[in-house]
């Protein structure tokens, strides 16, 4: 991914869609975006599940209650049940992922890096 570091933001997401759909502002787009984001924020918040074939799910898992510790005073302290979002890759995802992964199993390389072969370390 062009001019990306370590991974994409709303920001990249935004522009890129702007580059590829020309005749949309970067304004509309942007809009787009955040539309879309908030709809699938808004479905998860009243428990549905989002299905993106070739991609993957999102869904809410509930987390129980449980005794925790605060690891200032070590006092047992009870944390309350939670809901929260869950991802799951599509299997198109899964493979296209896994057909980026080097052979030796270490880390993606960061676009343009070489690997100089030696333990697969990056120049």
């Amino acid at each position: 991914m062009d001019g990306m570091k370590d991974g994409m933001t709303r920001s990249d997401l935004v522009s890129r869609l702007a580059e590829r759909f020309s005749q949309l502002t970067h304004r509309d787009t942007e809009s787009a975006v955040k539309i879309v984001l908030d709809a699938m924020s808004d479905a998860l918040a009243r428990g549905h599940r989002i299905e993106i074939r070739g991609f993957g799910s999102f869904s809410i898992n509930r987390r129980p209650p449980r005794v925790g510790r605060n690891p200032r005073s070590g006092e047992q302290v009870v944390v309350p049940e939670k809901l929260v979002p869950h991802f799951k890759p599509g299997k198109a995802l899964r493979e296209a992922v896994d057909m980026h992964l080097p052979a030796d199993g270490s880390p993606p390389a960061a676009p343009g890096a070489t690997r100089t072969g030696h333990g697969g370390e990056i120049r």
